[in-house]
């Protein structure tokens, strides 16, 4: 399968080897490496298909492996692996230019279609995209109680902690989640983050 390339990058050798196996049988193409540097030393200048990087690495960390591919001049899109929770941490990588992030755990299935999406766009999705010109509309929708619950969220606020900053209820801003997740239509987490970081809300 020509461009399905995936360069994985994890420390973990049970996790890098996990996931050679699964996106090989998958029909990728999979080049491992143990480290950031080690990417770094390997990687050519006219190399394809997409990065999968771990966030948490000891030495070269995902952010700083990420600041140095594009401080070279790469511009292969790259996937962060975060761990749960790191919400800040994944806004802050793609803004640096990650193109999406996955929470670990994560499933087989969101992670071949974060890699395919990432494969197929080459990592871009353009200002004048229809999927986000029409985030941006049905954000304009929410109320402003809304609007601070998903500012929250992406911030990487808990339910508890948005219910300390706004003085409501934990199940209250439950309520509001779920209203704000229909209404932009996103689908889990990620994918609200990831939307709100490409129109600039976060």
């Amino acid at each position: 399968m020509p461009g399905r390339l995936v360069h994985v990058v994890d420390d973990d050798e049970a996790m890098r080897e996990s996931l050679t196996f699964l996106l090989w049988t998958a029909g990728f193409e999979v080049i491992a490496y143990e480290s950031g540097t080690e990417l770094l030393e390997r990687l050519k200048r006219s190399a394809s298909g997409c990065i999968l990087t771990d966030i948490r690495m000891p030495g070269l960390d995902g952010l700083d492996l990420l600041r140095n591919l594009r401080a070279t001049g790469h511009k292969l899109p790259i996937v962060m692996m975060t761990g749960h929770g790191e919400v800040p941490v994944a806004v802050e990588a793609m803004k640096l230019g990650a193109c999406d992030f996955l929470e670990k755990p994560f499933d087989d299935t969101s992670l071949l279609h974060t890699l395919s999406s990432a494969l197929d766009r080459d990592g871009l999705v353009p200002a004048s995209d229809p999927s986000l010109l029409d985030f941006v509309r049905r954000v304009g929708t929410l109320t402003e109680r809304e609007r601070q619950v998903l500012d929250a969220l992406v911030a990487g606020g808990t339910s508890k902690e948005i219910a300390r900053l706004l003085d409501i209820s934990p199940r209250t801003v439950e309520i509001y989640r779920a209203k704000l997740m229909s209404k932009t239509r996103a689908g889990n987490l990620q994918e609200l983050v990831r939307w709100s970081v490409l129109a600039g809300i976060a």
